[in-house]
């Protein structure tokens, strides 16, 4: 603790210049006298540090002394090179400067960490944007990230027992990593499965076993190129489905209320004489399944187009048929039998 106080008190000094001695204490959260002790520790080291005393004195180091000392230890190294990938640094412009004050840290980093934060950096990835602008998905548990970090930094094929979103039964997966990304504070795992790149939550990883076969991966392929495809392909919309339909006029005020949101343009009237009772609207569905909302509204709302969604109704109708027709037909029979 004492060394690390130091180092602290060394790198404030070369930052600021003179500080009091009670904001050191403040800081650091000791006393002023344990300050002063501290002052002396580094004047016997050899360092130039001398204090001045009066109302606008402290603790000052001899002019144009540096160390050339980072004081970094092999985790804080690590977590100066997890990179924001489309982060606050894109956002401002200041991906350049990240780069080059990450070259100067890695250029002072001591010679055993170098390798260890070049490594976070191809490794690990944080994107804080959500998904397709909308809200975070929250993560279903705490993941332990233990073992799926361990293959990532040992390039080891990982073996994975996962459950799919919707799927009771875990499917079992041998994976290359790529390596992790925490995406709007939810993390993944990259990897290649059988050449093709694949997203794991980490959070529906249910077992995960680092193998002693060395990772496959794509020659000359790296995380932030595998991860920009996968985003892509989580974030491309379908193609809307344009879906005609004409309701009752009484009955269409309750409908814009309840399916407003995927209504495009402004309701027409459907025509003279009887159809004056209907009105035109135009909506959009991501695929003709989704139009099975409709049948809340029964005989007050008829899709006209497109052929595709109004066999979508047909059939769902058909379904409902079924199932409350057998429902009838054993109730009948217990009917007869008592």
């Amino acid at each position: 603790m004492k060394a690390e106080r130091l180092l602290s008190i060394l790198l404030l000094l070369q930052t600021r210049g003179r500080v009091p001695a009670t904001e050191l204490a403040e800081r650091l959260e000791v006393s002023v006298r344990t300050i002063y002790r501290d002052v002396e520790s580094l004047s016997a080291a050899g360092v130039p540090v001398f204090t001045e005393r009066g109302r606008h004195g402290g603790i000052n180091l001899l002019p144009g002394y540096r160390t050339d000392v980072t004081g970094l230890t092999a985790d804080e190294a690590r977590a100066l090179f997890v990179l924001s990938a489309q982060g606050a640094h894109s956002d401002l412009g200041l991906d350049g400067a990240l780069g080059s004050a990450l070259r100067k840290v890695m250029a002072a980093l001591p010679a055993p960490h170098r390798p260890t934060a070049e490594r976070v950096s191809e490794r690990i990835l944080v994107d804080p944007t959500r998904w397709m602008k909308g809200s975070a998905p929250a993560a279903e548990s705490g993941p332990d990230l233990g073992e799926l970090q361990y293959a990532v930094f040992a390039d080891r094929r990982l073996r994975l027992r996962y459950r799919h979103s919707g799927t009771p039964a875990p499917t079992e997966y041998t994976v290359d990593p790529y390596g992790l990304v925490s995406k709007a504070s939810v993390w993944y795992l990259v990897a290649d499965l059988h050449g093709e790149p694949r997203l794991f939550r980490s959070d529906r990883v249910l077992v995960a076993e680092t193998t002693e076969e060395a990772v496959r991966r794509r020659p000359g392929v790296g995380l932030g190129e595998v991860w920009a495809v996968l985003r892509e392909q989580v974030e491309r919309l379908p193609k809307e489905v344009p879906v005609r339909v004409r309701v009752r006029r009484g009955r269409l005020d309750m409908f814009l209320r309840v399916h407003g949101g995927r209504v495009t343009a402004a309701p027409v009237e459907a025509g003279t004489g009887p159809a004056e009772e209907w009105v035109e609207v135009t909506m959009a569905f991501p695929a003709p399944a989704a139009v099975r909302s409709l049948l809340a509204f029964g005989a007050d709302a008829e899709v006209l187009t497109p052929p595709t969604a109004r066999r979508e109704l047909a059939r769902a109708a058909a379904e409902a048929l079924r199932l409350y027709q057998d429902q009838r037909l054993y109730q009948d029979q217990r009917l007869y039998q008592d």
